[in-house]
């Protein structure tokens, strides 16, 4: 009995143990708050000022990212079959392929891309669809191939590198290097930094794969290029008003919801122009703090669109958010 009731004290005493908060050493990497520069009129928090993360882009993110380009590309080169054809349609690293067109000179890369289209035609912001239009057409980077035999009618490649699978159909041209990102430590984010009408600003028009809402390590389009100076590396803090819940057909449902306490004697009121007027206060949406809910790094530009990866999100970041210039490119 002796034996059996140390047992089960020393079984407890260990539970407890390892149920106690165990101290963790700084994190030197980290800037604190005390560190950090407060702007006039505010009191910095772990809130106001999360810790900001800053992952670098790896080969496939920068290879695989897609774009968005006001000049249709030509696509008078393409992939025309593979080693399996037909049995086999999509074909990935190590696989012969078939390509079509001129130019082609053994030892040549080429990348492969592919025009898209959405299907689904849904507007993720009113709109969309005339954005997108005007912001030129979307491309989807889909892999690498190298030329390998010039002696038939059709180039033989062989594929190095696949992002996705690689079709018949699919335009090939010229295969750039592209610009590596440069390692970022982690910084405090400002989440309440106010707009600035001299920071040059645009909105995400699309995401890749069409997706709806994004986060960390996905791709997104926007509408500014090198016309506007941005460039390969550059971060763009990605903001939202709390006015484009309004104009969103199911966010703005929750404006007519109920949300005094029961007991409240005079409810507040949003928006009365717009939605039932209560008997308490009325707040207006456009009032609302605008707020940053992340940070994106340029992975490629055109002269008036650019690709960006999203490397910090405290909120899901949509097609139709805002963004602009970020103090880190200082």
């Amino acid at each position: 009995m002796k034996k059996t009731g140390l047992l089960i004290l020393l079984l407890t005493t260990a539970g407890w143990a390892q149920s106690m908060p165990q101290e963790r050493p700084p994190d030197q990497t980290v800037p604190d708050l005390a560190s950090v520069h407060a702007p006039e009129g505010t009191v910095p928090t772990s809130n106001s000022f999360p810790v900001e993360r800053i992952p670098t882009p790896t080969y496939a993110d920068l290879y695989c990212a897609g774009f968005i380009s006001k000049h249709v590309l030509p696509d008078a080169n393409f992939i025309e079959g593979g080693l399996e054809t037909p049995t086999t349609t999509k074909f990935e690293r190590g696989n012969i392929v078939y390509l079509r067109g001129s130019g082609y000179t053994p030892g040549a890369e080429y990348e492969i891309v592919r025009a898209l289209q959405d299907i689904n035609k849904y507007e993720m912001f009113p709109g969309q669809q005339k954005v997108l239009k005007q912001t030129g057409q979307p491309y989807e980077e889909v892999g690498r191939v190298k030329i390998i035999d010039t002696r038939s009618k059709a180039a033989i490649a062989e594929v190095e590198y696949s992002c996705d699978g690689i079709n018949p159909g699919d335009t090939a041209i010229p295969f750039a290097e592209k610009q590596p990102i440069a390692p970022h430590g982690p910084l405090r984010f400002d989440r309440f930094l106010p707009a600035s009408s001299s920071k040059v600003s645009g909105r995400i028009v699309m995401s890749k794969d069409f997706d709806s809402l994004t986060g960390t390590g996905q791709k997104v389009y926007i509408n500014i290029g090198s016309n506007q100076n941005v460039k390969i590396g550059d971060y763009l803090r990605v903001v939202r008003s709390y006015a484009s819940d309004l104009k969103d057909p199911v966010d703005s449902l929750s404006f007519r919801a109920q949300m005094a306490e029961d007991t409240q004697k005079k409810p507040a009121t949003f928006d009365p122009q717009l939605f039932e007027k209560g008997s308490g206060p009325v707040i207006h949406v456009r009032d609302l703090p605008r707020r940053a809910v992340g940070e994106i790094v340029i992975l490629g530009v055109t002269d008036t669109t650019a690709t960006g990866m999203i490397v910090f999100a405290n909120e899901n970041v949509m097609p139709g958010d805002g963004v602009e210039f970020d103090e880190l490119n200082n």
